[in-house]
């Protein structure tokens, strides 16, 4: 998504003179002499800030080369006490220096974007970052800066003492072209220059390429006030298709960075969306910002901090709706409970020829007793000690033995030790998950929870997924797969024998050594702690699918956290919204909330939004519908197949290639997926397939093509968890053109068109 968000369109889409709100003043000008010679001043302060930035990164480069000489070593020797404060300064310097590198050798698609010219004659420049001259003086303001809110406040009515904001368009260091907007035309000198018609409307009009765009020169003024909001609670951002809330979200995380850096630096920064495509959409725009220390995760790869997880399978919508319902927590708690088919279910031993022997009864107690105060992989010890105790208890009088004596030889029994590994082993989330793929244990653990119908579908996906046998857990899978670990807790890992030497005798080499190389021991992984990574924000987009069970799998690494959560209801497919709802109640619980709505649609034409309005209100009456203010002119073609639906398809996305520039999106129901993608692949020559996207509607989510094919738009219905409003969501990803292909001219998602 690379529009923005709400806000009055007459602010930039007029020309500067009438956006002013009166009269006099400068006039707008389109003589191209006097736009480039406009244009060749601001490249000469252009050039002069990569000039000094080139200075920097010369800097910075021999800081780092300086931190690397202060400690080499062969790896031969071992480290002196007094090394160690040595080390810890040279690491230091070593890791600022390569933090001020990474920001100095990003590639910033225009470092300097926008300028203000003040009444106060002063003129500031706002860029991706900040760089200031040889005596310390700002020849370029972070965008994120207070005193660059103005380039995003500021209005005709509010001009907040700035005479003209000028857009600064460029193609790597060099300008290419300029948009003003003339705020204060009393205060303008008669000799000020405004040129084009705003810079909005021209960003909106550019072809879209395979990754989001950031906006850091378009933000508008409402964006502008959430991206800014405080950081403490939970801030939503809200609005239909098209209105900017991702990349507003983005932006927001990129100025939080900024303004609290030593907090959501060191404690994390999470970006969670709802695809691997998505997250490939949008992996750019923050570290175009300026910032690279922020996590992204789809939100089928959530968990993988604790279990292995791709992240890209999805279950049927069926299935999906089953597997994400609260009900399944009390289905996991129960299964981690109860021991798996052929546990023993008899301790017999024999000392000193005396036979003691614990029967199913007081081992079911026992187990009982230890998991009211342990999760299982953290209780073995104490279940050990249980067992022991309930042998002592049984010991004959004529055992002449102390309790120290007693437990030794119990312990050392090979017989205890097999019984112990056996009756209470240490317990993955991936082996336990499989145990529901058996019909007789997910009956003992689900009856009550679920129906049978839906014990039959969730046995055959477990099954099915080959979960714990080397399978691939769907999406809905990892949240299952997170509460069994929040439920059993972590897996000890094997004991192995650190290796704290290093043996490169004879090397030649002269390696720089961390203290980490010098002082890193194996430690045992705390069994009480918590496994989960946790992040200080988190920022989820797409919150309107995410399921109960998800909302608990995120909870749990966002316990301390504040949120920023950017969703549409009218864009939902989970099939309960109100119990998702609740989930994020639970989340907000009574931390601060504020929300932000954006309601401007700056990516659909309104030829299309006014076609997929209709759809949502059909499914979803309250749907939140935002104003489409851009029209192409083009109306929605919607055809049917006459011929083979794959062909057809591929004959409809080469006409959508050849109509636009940018890209084009195949969007197709998951069953059909694979044979369009064939025949289009086949007669599509690879200049033009660069261009085109194959995508499902779920993967569809947060993405937009200049130009979009809908297929089967009555199968995308049919086989997506939210129905239509999922089709509305596909309907939506268009800039420029839409094409739907029907089976028939019948079709039953066109009723609402009528």
């Amino acid at each position: 998504m690379t529009t923005p968000g709400e806000t009055q369109p007459s602010n930039t889409s007029t020309p500067a003179p009438t956006a002013s709100g009166n009269g006099s003043g400068p006039s707008a000008t389109t003589s191209p002499e006097v736009i480039a010679a406009e244009i060749a001043g601001e490249q000469a302060h252009v050039d002069r800030v990569y000039d000094r930035l080139g200075e920097a990164t010369r800097s910075a480069r021999q800081v780092a080369t300086e931190g690397r000489s202060l400690y080499q070593s062969d790896r031969g020797s071992y480290v002196r006490e007094e090394d160690g404060t040595g080390l810890y300064e040279r690491d230091v310097f070593a890791f600022q220096a390569a933090k001020r590198l990474a920001t100095l050798d990003a590639e910033h698609e225009g470092l300097v974007f926008g300028r203000l010219d003040r009444v106060d004659q002063q003129t500031f420049y706002i860029g991706r970052i900040g760089v200031r001259d040889e005596e310390y003086e700002p020849l370029v303001i972070d965008w994120r800066a207070p005193a660059a809110e103005p380039f995003y406040r500021a209005t005709p009515t509010k001009p907040m003492d700035v005479i003209r904001r000028r857009v600064l368009r460029s193609r790597g260091q060099q300008v290419i072209g300029i948009e003003d907007d003339l705020l204060d035309g009393e205060n303008a000198d008669g000799s000020l220059i405004v040129v084009g018609e705003g810079a909005l409307m021209a960003a909106l009009r550019r072809a879209r390429g395979p990754q989001m765009r950031d906006i850091v020169a378009t933000i508008q003024g409402e964006q502008d006030e959430a991206i800014r909001a405080p950081y403490q609670g939970v801030t939503m951002i809200t609005g239909g298709p098209g209105t900017g809330k991702t990349v507003v979200a983005l932006h927001r995380a990129a100025y939080l960075l900024y303004s609290n850096r030593r907090r959501f630096e060191s404690g994390g920064v999470l970006v969670v969306g709802p695809s691997r495509v998505f997250m490939n959409y949008i992996e750019r725009v923050l570290p175009s910002l300026g910032e690279e220390s922020v996590t992204l995760r789809p939100i089928g790869a959530v968990a993988s901090d604790v279990v292995r997880l791709n992240g890209e399978r999805i279950d049927s919508a069926e299935v999906g709706g089953i597997k994400g319902r609260l009900s399944m927590v009390g289905v996991l708690k129960r299964l981690a409970a109860e021991p798996a088919r052929g546990t023993p279910d008899m301790l017999a031993i024999t000392i000193k020829g005396e036979p003691l022997v614990l029967r199913a009864e007081t081992l079911a107690r026992i187990r009982s007793d230890v998991l009211s105060r342990y999760r299982v992989n953290q209780g073995r010890a104490a279940a050990e000690e249980a067992l022991r105790n309930a042998l002592w208890q049984r010991k004959p009088e004529q055992l002449d033995l102390d309790r120290d004596q007693f437990d030794d030889l119990v312990t050392g029994m090979a017989s205890f030790r097999m019984f112990c590994n056996a009756w209470w082993p240490f317990l993955s989330a991936e082996e336990t998950l499989a145990r529901l793929g058996d019909p007789a244990t997910l009956a003992s653990v689900a009856d009550g929870s679920l129906s049978s119908h839906d014990q039959q579908l969730l046995a055959d996906s477990i099954r099915s997924n080959r979960i714990g046998a080397g399978g691939e857990p769907t999406v809905a899978d990892g949240a299952l797969l997170d509460e069994l670990i929040d439920k059993i807790g972590p897996v000890p890992p094997s004991e192995v024998e650190p290796n704290i030497f290093l043996d490169d005798e004879g090397s030649e080499v002269s390696e720089l050594v961390t203290m980490a190389d010098k002082l890193s021991v194996q430690r045992e992984i705390d069994l009480f702690a918590e496994p989960y990574q946790t992040y200080a924000h988190i920022l989820l987009d797409e919150a309107q699918d995410i399921s109960p069970m998800q909302w608990r799998m995120l909870r749990r690494r966002g316990q301390h956290a504040s949120w920023t959560i950017v969703g549409d209801l009218a864009q939902s497919s989970w099939p309960d919204p109100a119990e998702a709802q609740r989930a994020l109640q639970q989340v907000i619980g009574k931390a601060p909330h504020r929300e932000f709505r954006m309601s401007t649609n700056y990516r659909s034409p309104s030829e299309v939004f006014d076609l997929a309005a209709k759809v949502a209100l059909q499914a979803y009456p309250e749907a939140d519908l935002p104003q489409a203010v851009r029209s192409t002119g083009v109306e929605p073609d919607l055809r049917v197949s006459e011929v083979d639906l794959a062909r057809d398809a591929a004959t409809a996305a080469g006409d959508l290639l050849d109509a636009v520039e940018g890209t084009v999106g195949v969007i197709c129901p998951p069953s059909l997926i694979d044979e369009i993608s064939t025949m289009i692949n086949s007669v599509t020559d690879d200049d033009q397939l660069r261009r085109l996207i194959m995508v499902t509607p779920l993967q569809a989510k947060g993405l937009e093509y200049d130009g979009v094919l809908v297929v089967s738009p009555d199968d995308v219905v049919a086989e997506s968890p939210g129905g239509e409003r999922v089709l509305y969501v596909a309907l939506t990803r268009p800039t420029q053109r839409l094409i739907t292909l029907d089976r028939t001219p019948n079709a039953a998602w066109r009723k609402p068109l009528e």
